[in-house]
């Protein structure tokens, strides 16, 4: 007698025969995009469900998610789906919906009711001529630009493990490295989300907002140093707090960025973290700020001196898979006319794969600035294919179809730097798939190069 898996917020339901699966096994089976960033091994809590019911007929929490628990101070109800085995009917909620939101669960290893120092990067991104813009426009208008203006530049805070720490008016503020990192990475990410953020806001202006005849700018500061971050606040009410001067100064910093007529300006404390040879420095200044006695020495970031992976991956993403069932039927179609025997491996709904497709890319971008999650993810991403019949030499077809997809959906927006990086990351992401599913196979050349297209 089979049982059942009821899954509420889609109102979906699935029938499975206890087996020793865990609750994520049943989700990729039954092609239910499913969070597990780390790859189902517990390391992650991306797999997260609240139990609605039948949590009685789930097995005992495993050492992994006692500590996961213990740490977040979850309710009885939450549990890791990569951990929990049904043996009975059970009602559940996925928590984790998109790779945008893993980043907030950084908050949840705050301290409450009191502050921690601890190194960080913080960036402040401020939209241009924003009073010009109240006073030409309808509130309606302006609304929705700083809604798509929100977005669209929150993306690369996200992307590069970074946190959107608060909206203020016309100003976004992120910070990196509030659970570690090194001090290198968090500056590095900050600065990539930075241009990013230049990136995004071109698209912007050349697609959605072109009909209303506005072209939007920004200016980002960015400032590193040690500050204190917290849950803090009433008790029945603490948000996420950072406070210190490092916070103050990248303020600042971004305020000069209008003084000075430049796009991006980074302290000295950000330039001395950052591998040098990558980036290119435009015109250094000595500026004085409110708040500081002794003048800043502050430089104008110009970007990467060559082709950065992860932003080229960043940048592409989001015009990649603006109709993501599009991009799906053309990949597929590809796919099935490259190798029509592949066919027979998809018997099941083509628009679920595609939208568990679609939710892996997405993720492996995301994962880039995670990579110890990244690598694991992709190890059982290569094992679940074994299982599904997929064989060593159909990922070459994937991988032309795939190129061919990205292509034709980017259409004017590709570049060749867009294509060589995807052509990069799609070699990457094979080869450690097979290298787990395929042992025999052995280590390839691109592995030997993997380290070189993800953040340390």
């Amino acid at each position: 007698m089979s049982n059942k898996i009821i899954y509420s917020a889609i109102n979906r339901q699935v029938d499975f025969n206890p087996m020793g699966q865990t609750l994520l096994d049943i989700s990729i089976a039954n092609k239910i995009p499913h969070m597990h960033e780390c790859g189902g091994h517990g390391i992650c809590t991306t797999c997260r469900v609240r139990v609605l019911d039948g949590i009685q007929n789930l097995s005992p929490k495993t050492e992994y998610e006692k500590s996961s628990c213990h740490a977040r101070k979850w309710d009885p109800s939450i549990r890791l789906a990569c951990q929990a085995r049904p043996k009975g009917d059970v009602s559940l909620q996925r928590l984790i919906w998109s790779s945008g939101e893993v980043n907030n669960l950084q908050k949840e290893l705050v301290p409450q009711g009191r502050a921690e120092e601890r190194p960080i990067a913080i960036l402040f991104c401020d939209l241009r001529n924003y009073t010009q813009l109240s006073e030409k426009n309808f509130n309606f208008d302006i609304a929705y630009m700083l809604n798509k203006f929100y977005t669209a530049l929150g993306e690369p805070i996200l992307m590069n493990n970074g946190i959107i720490y608060q909206y203020a008016g016309d100003e976004i503020v992120g910070v990196f490295g509030t659970t570690g990192g090194t001090a290198e990475k968090n500056c590095e990410d900050a600065v990539r989300a930075a241009l990013g953020m230049q990136y995004a806001l071109d698209i912007l202006n050349k697609s959605e907002l072109k009909d209303i005849e506005v072209k939007l700018k920004c200016g980002i500061g960015i400032n590193f140093g040690t500050a204190f971050l917290g849950l803090l606040g009433h008790p029945t009410f603490k948000q996420f707090s950072v406070i210190g001067d490092p916070v103050n100064v990248a303020s600042r910093i971004q305020n000069e960025t209008k003084a000075t007529q430049t796009s991006i300006l980074i302290s000295d404390t950000v330039y001395e973290n950052l591998n040098r040879e990558a980036f290119e420095i435009g015109q250094i200044f000595n500026n004085k700020v409110a708040g500081k006695e002794d003048p800043l020495k502050l430089l104008e970031l110009i970007g990467f001196k060559e082709m950065n992976l992860q932003l080229e991956l960043q940048s592409s993403l989001n015009t990649m898979l603006e109709d993501e069932d599009l991009f799906a039927t053309i990949f597929y179609q590809k796919v099935f006319e490259m190798a029509p025997g592949v066919r027979a491996l998809f018997r099941n709904n083509l628009t679920d794969q595609g939208r568990l497709l679609t939710h892996m890319l997405g993720g492996i971008v995301y994962s880039l600035s995670r990579p110890e999650h990244l690598k694991k993810g992709l190890e059982k991403l290569g094992q679940s294919h074994v299982h599904y019949g997929v064989k060593a030499e159909y990922y070459p077809v994937v991988k032309k179809a795939m190129i061919e997809t990205i292509e034709e959906v980017m259409g004017e927006n590709k570049t060749s730097r867009t294509i060589e990086a995807w052509n990069t990351a799609l070699d990457f992401v094979i080869d450690t798939m097979k290298s787990h599913a395929y042992p025999s196979t052995g280590k390839t050349a691109h592995q030997e190069e993997a380290p070189k297209i993800i953040s340390k």
